[in-house]
């Protein structure tokens, strides 16, 4: 499976996606991801940057709004779509557009920073999307991640719970073998039964790496690694939205930032 298959799945997932996401069921973005992303994100004030595998733009936004000049793309013309009626209701500046990771149309050294939440461990050709990201940020110019744990997030995973149902452990196995491009079939667990009923499980192409593999990506690639981060809530947060209490337990993702040299 190639980055525009892999595009298609996406594609038809992004009307459920959006939806569901915009009303509040992606939890573990919304309460713990993405905060956590923020938490270590250098200053951007003023900056030019691109978002790489945007959505419906929701992260996008975020960005803008800390005062970055923002540029965003997705392979998927839904999730664009979205994005741009969002854009045109509540102006921040932001240019949407359809491209894929492994083909981005820019100019070398364009950017002061790029961003990718959740979207690179989707990308099969990891590497050519690593290498197109380089060549777009400027001299000094850094790129922050987010992805599924790959020490974590593997083939074999399963959930042991207690009797009151917390999970005290998480049984995992399977980390060398290659999905490459496993289908998986899932939908937000927060959302409520009515809601799932209506819409279709997303399927996601499934595309898992070692953790070693990623970091070597990145150090062929000619960058420079910055900080590494693996998100966990607090003891308030779980008590808050005791849905995240599984990600107290393992790390769910992972964040990187790494810069290239000046």
């Amino acid at each position: 499976m190639d980055h525009q298959e892999a595009g298609d799945f996406w594609n038809n997932n992004a009307e459920a996606w959006t939806a569901l996401a915009r009303a509040g069921y992606d939890l573990y973005r919304d309460y713990l991801n993405t905060p956590a992303f923020f938490a270590n994100l250098p200053v951007i004030d003023g900056l030019n940057g691109l978002d790489v595998g945007c959505g419906e733009g929701h992260n996008t936004r975020l960005l803008a709004r800390q005062g970055a000049r923002m540029q965003a793309v997705d392979i998927a013309p839904v999730f664009i779509r979205h994005a741009q009626e969002e854009e045109q209701k509540q102006p921040l500046g932001i240019q949407y557009q359809v491209a894929s990771a492994v083909q981005l149309p820019f100019e070398d050294e364009a950017f002061d920073f790029a961003t990718a939440f959740m979207c690179l461990m989707d990308v099969p050709e990891t590497e050519l999307a690593l290498q197109e990201i380089f060549r777009l940020l400027k001299p000094g110019g850094f790129l922050q991640f987010s992805i599924s744990h790959p020490c974590y997030t593997t083939p074999h995973r399963k959930n042991l719970r207690d009797t009151l149902g917390n999970t005290y452990a998480v049984e995992i196995g399977g980390y060398f073998d290659k999905l490459n491009g496993r289908v998986e079939e899932w939908i937000f667990g927060a959302a409520p039964h009515e809601l799932k009923r209506s819409f279709s499980k997303f399927k996601v192409p499934v595309f898992n790496r070692t953790l070693s593999e990623w970091i070597n990506l990145l150090i062929a690639c000619g960058f420079v690694l910055e900080m590494m981060h693996e998100p966990c809530p607090g003891k308030e947060t779980v008590r808050q939205m005791p849905y995240l209490q599984d990600s107290s337990v393992v790390a769910y993702f992972l964040h990187v930032r790494c810069r290239k040299p000046g």
